[in-house]
């Protein structure tokens, strides 16, 4: 019953840092956008990141793993790689052409959920390239915005910045495209399913002829 009951808890530091760092998202944004303070915004990226990458090691060290943060850290992740390239994009920092792209990607990636669902599977495995990408543009955000000043150290971290997201870009890509394969494996090797709801009808059904 403990692994049961620690898999239903809400309040663990992971999910904790997961909504604070959902919080920091708006703030992020006012910070760009209206106050354009924007060594405080390096400040929540850097943040986010060291604590997206903390609280998964948290998890496993104190037992903290739950169901609500296998859903909430990645939905945290998603939001911020939509988030931060449009705000970057409205202030000038990046082009809209690499905007487009990296928003065209998980458009695409969310198209083909619907297919993974009918085969009854909620998501493919991460691979490792795409944890690489990911974290190559989540470093070049925040590098690339220390490269808005003009002195010379902030010139070299605006190139080290643009070196991470042009990496990261073609890793993203590369990743999507070993994705796209995997799922077409997956939906030529495995049968569609029946709805949810005749799933469950059927379910009971035979639970009921069985007991009956």
């Amino acid at each position: 019953m403990g692994p049961v009951l620690i898999q239903n808890r809400v309040l663990t530091v992971p999910n904790v840092l997961s909504v604070v760092r959902l919080a920091l998202i708006p703030v992020f944004v006012y910070l760009m956008l209206v106050a354009h303070l924007n060594g405080w915004a390096v400040t929540i990226l850097v943040f986010s990141g060291v604590s997206d990458w903390a609280d998964g090691k948290i998890a496993r060290l104190l037992n903290q793993s739950s169901r609500l943060g296998v859903l909430l850290d990645p939905a945290v992740d998603r939001l911020y790689m939509i988030t931060v390239p449009i705000v970057l994009g409205l202030s000038g920092i990046v082009p809209w052409w690499f905007v487009v792209m990296l928003l065209a990607r998980d458009a695409a990636l969310a198209v083909t959920l619907p297919l993974l669902w009918s085969r009854g599977i909620s998501a493919l495995p991460v691979t490792y390239l795409g944890k690489a990408a990911t974290f190559a543009l989540m470093a070049g955000f925040p590098v690339l915005l220390l490269g808005q000043w003009d002195t010379v150290w902030s010139r070299v971290l605006k190139a080290c910045g643009w070196a991470f997201l042009v990496w990261g870009m073609y890793a993203y890509l590369w990743a999507f495209a070993l994705y796209v394969v995997q799922m077409t494996m997956v939906v030529r090797r495995l049968p569609r399913i029946k709805s949810w709801v005749h799933h469950l009808v059927a379910r009971n059904a035979r639970g009921d002829g069985e007991h009956g």
